[in-house]
């Protein structure tokens, strides 16, 4: 949506954008579970050019799936818009120096259109993950995945079981908690969590907000800056601000939390910022307040109405009874092209050259593949800041490298293998002092490689693809007209 935007504004209305779902919103549409909401503040985790009233720092799923539908609205983007239309295969054509893209509508035929440029924008959090679980297909009850949240489940008084207790979790639990008769979590490894603080915007602030460009830019950038200094720094293996931050989370789990075995069981082991850092006002307290348990030892099994796992050195197992089975195991965050196979010149395939781990240059463009960029592609995430500002840069790259190419009339660019290699030499390098090493259980990391996230502040990001630099491309001129002589 957000290239779409920038495309309108520089007057080229010749695109479309295909959507597998009914309706626009990727992980906002799809997230519908109790408690859903952002983990970055809406002030910063929204389009710079484009403010909206937001009621709460930290908001909703539902008021941020109406911005994007606001944004839609007011930038002309629906007559481009199709919906419930997969992308399933990208052909390049060599004589034409373009993409044939198959697309499959919902219940119709498969249809082939060519394109000019392909832009990949099917993002990191778009697939759900489900554990690998010795009978959960046999369980009596419910089960549903939180990306999939089965809504006609009635959880008031039942035994409710969470199979995860990550980033989503510690945001449905303590929904779930207020109405279900007990909640068991199945936790792997605990997480780092810091308190939110959210709160309701004034009247007063709003209308500040509304009245006043300034304003918004100063609390955009203060939220910006805290997370840029604060947050960026708990990326690195030596951090000045990790001790202090640790202890700080320590501090606020151990008073909020009287059980002294819950505890022990909800603090990490490891690094904060090997994994990602969690926010949240509720978890701890719905622990505290309502009946929910903790569970760390390993899954065995699931029986018709129970989890069974394996407890100490005898290896006992131990039956938990439910009623309902949540399963929050995130999602398949390295298939970055799914469900697209991408063919390129002499019967390339992308997808094979991905299965050991996917690279880009600038997370943008990949050698061998002319005409194609990506968003929110390989090592474009971030573990500190708002992933619309990694958007917003990649944006202003591809529009630059199309303005270059209509300029020059150039048929197509491919990203030189050399600048490629170089580029993902640096990252590597860099990488290997990150914090993300520390740990293997990480979905940030493929094969012990970090192949998710962005290495550097969002500054320098912006700084390196401010301007497509097209000398490290191969480029292809545009055929000559050939002129037609009559008579003799």
């Amino acid at each position: 949506m957000g290239l779409g935007i920038q495309l309108k504004q520089q007057g080229i209305d010749t695109f479309t954008i295909f959507e597998k779902a009914d309706a626009i919103g990727g992980t906002w549409r799809a997230n519908t579970y109790p408690g859903a909401e952002c983990d970055i503040p809406s002030a910063l985790y929204s389009y710079s050019f484009e403010n909206f009233d937001w009621p709460n720092k930290w908001s909703h799923q539902p008021v941020i799936k109406d911005y994007l539908d606001h944004c839609a609205e007011t930038y002309g983007l629906w007559a481009h818009i199709r919906l419930e239309t997969p992308v399933t295969e990208l052909r390049w054509v060599e004589e034409a120096g373009a993409w044939d893209v198959d697309a499959t509508p919902e219940g119709g035929e498969t249809t082939t259109e060519r394109y000019d440029v392909v832009v990949s924008a099917t993002g990191q959090l778009s697939r759900p993950r489900w554990p690998d679980i010795d009978g959960l297909d046999s369980f009596a009850g419910p089960v549903f995945h939180s990306a999939e949240w089965d809504h006609s489940v009635d959880l008031t008084g039942k035994r409710v079981a969470s199979i995860g207790a990550g980033a989503s979790a510690v945001q449905y639990v303590p929904q779930i908690a207020k109405e279900a008769a007990k909640v068991t979590v199945f936790q792997r490894t605990p997480n780092w969590i810091i308190p939110k603080n959210d709160r309701d915007y004034t009247e007063i602030e709003k209308s500040l907000i509304r009245r006043s460009r300034v304003a918004r830019n100063l609390r955009r950038f203060m939220i910006f800056a805290r997370a840029e200094l604060l947050g960026y720094n708990l990326m690195h293996q030596k951090s000045f601000v990790r001790d202090f931050m640790q202890k700080f989370a320590v501090k606020n789990l151990q008073e909020k939390i009287s059980d002294p075995d819950k505890v022990a069981k909800l603090t990490p082991d490891y690094p904060m910022g090997a994994k990602r850092v969690l926010f949240s006002d509720d978890f701890y307290e719905a622990i505290e307040e309502h009946d929910v348990d903790i569970v760390t030892d390993r899954i065995d099994k699931v029986t018709g109405d129970a989890i069974v796992t394996v407890s100490g050195m005898d290896q006992d197992h131990v039956e938990h009874p439910v009623d309902v089975i949540v399963v929050g195991t995130g999602f398949h965050t390295q298939d970055f092209l799914t469900p697209m196979t991408v063919t390129g010149p002499e019967g390339r395939n992308l997808n094979e050259q991905w299965r050991e781990g996917p690279q880009a240059h600038l997370g943008l463009t990949v050698s061998g593949f002319p005409n194609l960029f990506f968003m929110y592609g390989p090592n474009t995430n971030l573990g500190h800041n708002s992933i619309v500002l990694m958007i917003e840069s990649q944006c202003r790259y591809i529009l630059s490298a199309l303005r270059q190419m209509a300029a020059r009339s150039i048929q197509s660019i491919e990203v030189k293998a050399e600048v490629q290699q170089a580029y993902n030499d640096e990252l590597s390098r860099r990488l290997a002092d990150s914090a993300w090493v520390l740990i293997e259980d990480s979905w940030y990391l493929q094969g012990g490689k970090v192949t998710n996230n962005w290495v550097g502040r969002t500054t320098e990001y912006r700084r390196r693809t401010n301007h497509a630099d097209l000398d490290e491309y191969h480029l292809r001129p545009k055929p000559a007209l050939t002129p037609a002589v009559a008579g003799g």
